[in-house]
């Protein structure tokens, strides 16, 4: 049976984020996830969490400068002291919140490096990480973001990530499979799905083109949630999409999995 984390960025926007909890909660959600954890502090958090009862799927690890348009550093040549100390700060928030998924997020090309200093660096510093995630039963992962929303990412192709994967020769790096990005840079996402299903740590979704609501759009999401079952994923699925209107509105696809 699938099952499904409210991502807290991106639904129930309508209210403040620590408000979302509750309403994650009244919608039947069991688990959430969000991009950063950073702004709040760790104990209200956790306090949240403990009120609902809620488990924690996934966060990322700090981004840089997202303002000014940063998306993570870990494939950066020069900024590896930063990273080790993301490291630090990620494990401290996912302690606090018995967090066991966290993601890198690897940043945008820089035209100052070759392909291979950026490869050399991200493989150097997601190793690192693995290391120290390892000692807290932390899984890293490793998400493909693709080029028409984020141009210069570093990793845009599913297929390119578990590559690295297996370059970083870790067993605590897993591949985070976004299918609204794996649709729109890769496609064919049943055998996708079936080819990387060794890899894959979680999974998220939104329709496409627009990254509204999975019952919309291109996509068949029942049939790929069997084939992620098929294939040996259990885990959370998460809600990473824009509401069309209020998420309220747009939850009818999720209740008879709730």
């Amino acid at each position: 049976m699938v099952k499904f984390a409210a991502n807290l960025t991106m639904l129930f926007t309508e209210v403040p984020f620590l408000a979302r909890f509750e309403k994650a909660h009244q919608a039947g959600f069991k688990a959430i996830e969000y991009l950063f954890p950073y702004a709040f502090e760790v104990k209200d958090l956790a306090e949240k969490m403990q009120q609902y009862q809620f488990e924690q799927a996934l966060f990322n690890m700090p981004p840089g400068n997202w303002d000014k348009g940063e998306r993570g550093f870990a494939a950066i040549p020069g900024r590896e002291e930063e990273f080790k100390e993301s490291v630090i700060t990620a494990i401290t928030y996912a302690q606090a919140l018995n967090c066991k998924k966290v993601h890198a997020m690897s940043g945008l090309i820089d035209g100052r490096f070759t392909q291979a200093q950026h490869v050399a660096t991200f493989i150097s510093n997601i190793r690192y990480a693995a290391d120290k995630f390892a000692e807290q039963g932390i899984e890293l992962m490793i998400e493909p973001l693709n080029d028409r929303d984020v141009p210069n990412y570093f990793i845009s192709h599913q297929r390119d990530a578990v590559e690295l994967i297996k370059q970083v020769n870790r067993p605590n790096v897993k591949l985070q499979l976004d299918l609204y990005h794996a649709q729109i840079m890769d496609g064919d996402l049943s055998t996708l799905i079936k080819e990387v299903a060794p890899f894959i740590g979680h999974v998220q979704i939104a329709s496409i083109p627009e990254r509204h609501e999975p019952f919309e759009g291109e996509l068949n999401y029942p049939h790929l949630f069997n084939v992620l079952e098929e294939a040996g994923y259990h885990g959370w699925i998460g809600c990473e999409y824009n509401p069309k209107k209020t998420t309220e509105e747009g939850l009818s696809w999720v209740h008879p999995y709730l």
